[in-house]
């Protein structure tokens, strides 16, 4: 039998491929440390801002209930400066001088009621950011750290 078509085929030496296959799993390796890197890095993150979120979650309520304590308290006394007793109470007595009842004066005390809850929000609108900071002992977990660190 004769062949119709016949091509000479072209061998490549094996040190060539070889080198080609070394290139291709240097270059993998490479790759693979890079993702293993990059993954061991965002475990690491991951891991670190789970420890301390609730931390700082916890700091940030307390911080802002004390900044709305003081902040209602100071409004509260701003505003009951501008009031007196009178203003709001009026006392009935018998004719013996006896005190039989004592009305309250309900607009005044809605307008107080409404005028400190505005003062309030507006005031703790203004506020801003604040700063929180994390005592080195809570963020890293050590006893033998506690109380060490920035202060609150």
């Amino acid at each position: 039998m004769h062949k119709i078509y016949s091509r000479p085929r072209i061998r490549l030496p094996k040190i060539i491929l070889q080198s080609r296959k070394r290139m291709q799993s240097e270059k993998a390796k490479k790759i693979t440390t890079f993702l293993m890197i990059l993954i061991i890095a965002f475990s690491t993150v991951k891991l670190i801002l789970d420890a301390v979120l609730p931390i700082f979650d916890t700091l940030c309520q307390n911080r802002a209930k004390s900044i709305a304590t003081m902040v209602s308290n100071e409004q509260a006394t701003n505003v009951m400066k501008q009031h007196t007793y009178d203003e709001l109470f009026s006392i009935e007595k018998d004719k013996n001088g006896n005190i039989t009842m004592i009305k309250s004066n309900v607009i005044p005390i809605n307008e107080i009621i409404s005028d400190v809850a505005n003062k309030i929000q507006e005031q703790i609108d203004t506020k801003g950011r604040e700063n929180i900071q994390i005592a080195l002992g809570s963020f890293t977990g050590f006893k033998m750290l506690a109380g060490r660190g920035p202060r609150c």
